[in-house]
Formats: structure tokens, sequence, C-alpha cells
């Protein structure tokens, strides 16, 4: 049987990540499961969870609201999931809906947070990880604005 603990040190987002800070984490994280069509998160709504995919998929989208939902990226196993906890007004900027069965590694955005007020160094290297993931989804949004325009 897997453990939570370690899990998230396997995983590729984390990797190179000191044994303290995977304790740290590991301290704000749950499993969750989530059904085929599934609502995960809403734009606009509060931001405090951000996921490790273990298995399924999920679309990152952006509604349009003549169109409906656009998907900009659909992340699977071993993707992770949600960046706007990290940063205030912790508000989510897509919404996000399971493809699958969905299970993944839920984490606490506000526990994360005072973690990371107390250790900046785990703040540092959290943020470093984010920042490549939010490159990632805002080209991928741009690809599709292209797309959507042509």
């Amino acid at each position: 049987m897997e453990t939570l603990e370690r899990y998230v040190a396997e995983h590729p987002f984390f990797a190179g990540m000191s044994e303290k800070h995977i304790q740290l984490i590991v301290g704000c994280a749950s499993n969750v499961k989530y059904d085929a069509g599934q609502q995960i998160d809403r734009a606009g709504m509060e931001a405090n969870t951000f996921f490790l995919v273990r298995q399924g998929r999920v679309a990152v989208e952006i509604v349009n609201p003549t169109s409906g939902p656009i998907t900009i990226q659909t992340v699977g196993d071993g993707d992770v999931l949600g960046w706007s906890w990290l940063f205030p007004p912790y508000i989510h900027h897509f919404d996000s809906k399971a493809l699958d069965l969905t299970r993944a590694i839920a984490l606490d955005g506000k526990c994360l947070r005072q973690k990371c007020d107390a250790d900046h160094e785990l703040g540092y290297e959290l943020f470093k990880r984010f920042a490549q993931i939010m490159e990632q989804r805002i080209a991928s949004t741009r690809l599709q604005l292209m797309d959507l325009y042509k």
C-alpha cells in the first residue's frame, strides 16, 4: 500500500525537495476522488487546494459565454492541478472538471501558506515549481485563444 508520504516524495513536482519539506507538505495532504463529469473548481471561487493527480484526467477550462467551455489543458496521471491557492486573493482563474474517475492527493493551501510563512525556504521552493506550471498554463491558454480567433 502506497502512503501519502511516499507518493508526495516520489512525485516529479517535488523532485529534489528536502525530506524536511516533504514532511511539512504531507501534513497538509489528503486523498480525494472525483467522478467523471464532477466539477472540481470554478473560476471566481475561493482557491485553497491544489492536487497531485494520481489517476484520471481533468479538463482545465475557460468559459466562453457564447460557445461554452473551452478546454485549455488536460492534466492526468502525475500532473499538478491548481496554483491559485498560492497568490492573493486566492481565487480560481479557471474551471476544472474530472473527465474520468479521478483520484488525487489534495493539498490544503491554507495549511501550506502557514508553513511557508514559517519556513521561507519551503515557500521559495514551492513558488519556483508553481511558476513553471503557471507558465505552461498561460502558454496553453494563448494557443487556445489563437485557435479561437483564426
